[in-house]
């Protein structure tokens, strides 16, 4: 999709813009790809920075990283934007004293089981079977899954359906509510469609709080 977001930019020409991608891109075997690509289409017009958001950096209860590429047209705002600053640490951190991101059972609420960790990184709506309730990203992410015993299979569109429909080893079924907590978005935030469809807006979204804190970054240098 990134030649039709650069067409998008070179159209419209807004005084900055955000995009985010996997954060494969800042693997040294991409960089031709990287400078082809999406650079140098737009170096000519934009003062590009591109950075690594770490999701559970910023409160967010998952395992998530992306890459991050914000430009900008004036010369003035680029030089004043500056890279996010973390907002949280983990509860083991040196740091744990200030606000820290809780593990996946703790956001979600549940029992304290003697374990919690952050949840691994939800399926994007983009990969696997379509039209799947699964947020299960890998076979390794399924041994956390278990040792959080939360079952990421067969989510269900509300708490009270996910919980008429308990999965047979006892664990916790998911609904999209408890997959929008741990993509950080707030209790109250209603969404639309299927459940399969729901499941791709989450999983294919920024964290919000990511988000927030990319925009008032961009904001502060836009009005420096």
């Amino acid at each position: 999709m990134w030649p039709a977001f650069i067409d998008a930019v070179m159209t419209i020409k807004p005084d900055a813009f955000v995009a985010e991608n996997v954060p494969g891109l800042l693997d040294p075997k991409f960089n031709k790809y990287v400078h082809t690509a999406i650079l140098d289409p737009l170096e000519p017009s934009y003062h590009i920075a591109k950075f690594k958001a770490v999701a559970s950096d910023f409160g967010v209860p998952q395992v998530r990283k992306r890459v991050i590429f914000v430009g900008f047209r004036s010369p003035k705002a680029a030089k004043f934007f500056e890279i996010p600053q973390i907002t949280h640490f983990p509860n083991d951190s040196l740091f744990s004293s200030g606000r820290c991101t809780l593990g996946a059972r703790a956001a979600l609420g549940l029992d304290d089981i003697g374990f919690d960790c952050f949840a691994p990184t939800l399926r994007s709506g983009f990969t696997g079977p379509r039209k799947t309730t699964s947020i299960l990203n890998s076979k390794a992410s399924q041994k956390v899954w278990e040792k959080l015993l939360i079952w990421p299979n067969g989510v269900q569109k509300s708490r009270e359906e996910a919980v008429m429909f308990p999965p047979e080893n006892g664990h916790f079924r998911l609904s999209v509510q408890d997959c929008a907590l741990l993509q950080g978005f707030p209790a109250d935030w209603l969404f639309e469609g299927a459940v399969y469809q729901i499941l791709g807006q989450i999983g294919n979204s920024v964290c919000p709080p990511v988000s927030y804190a990319i925009a008032k970054s961009v904001a502060i240098a836009l009005r420096a």
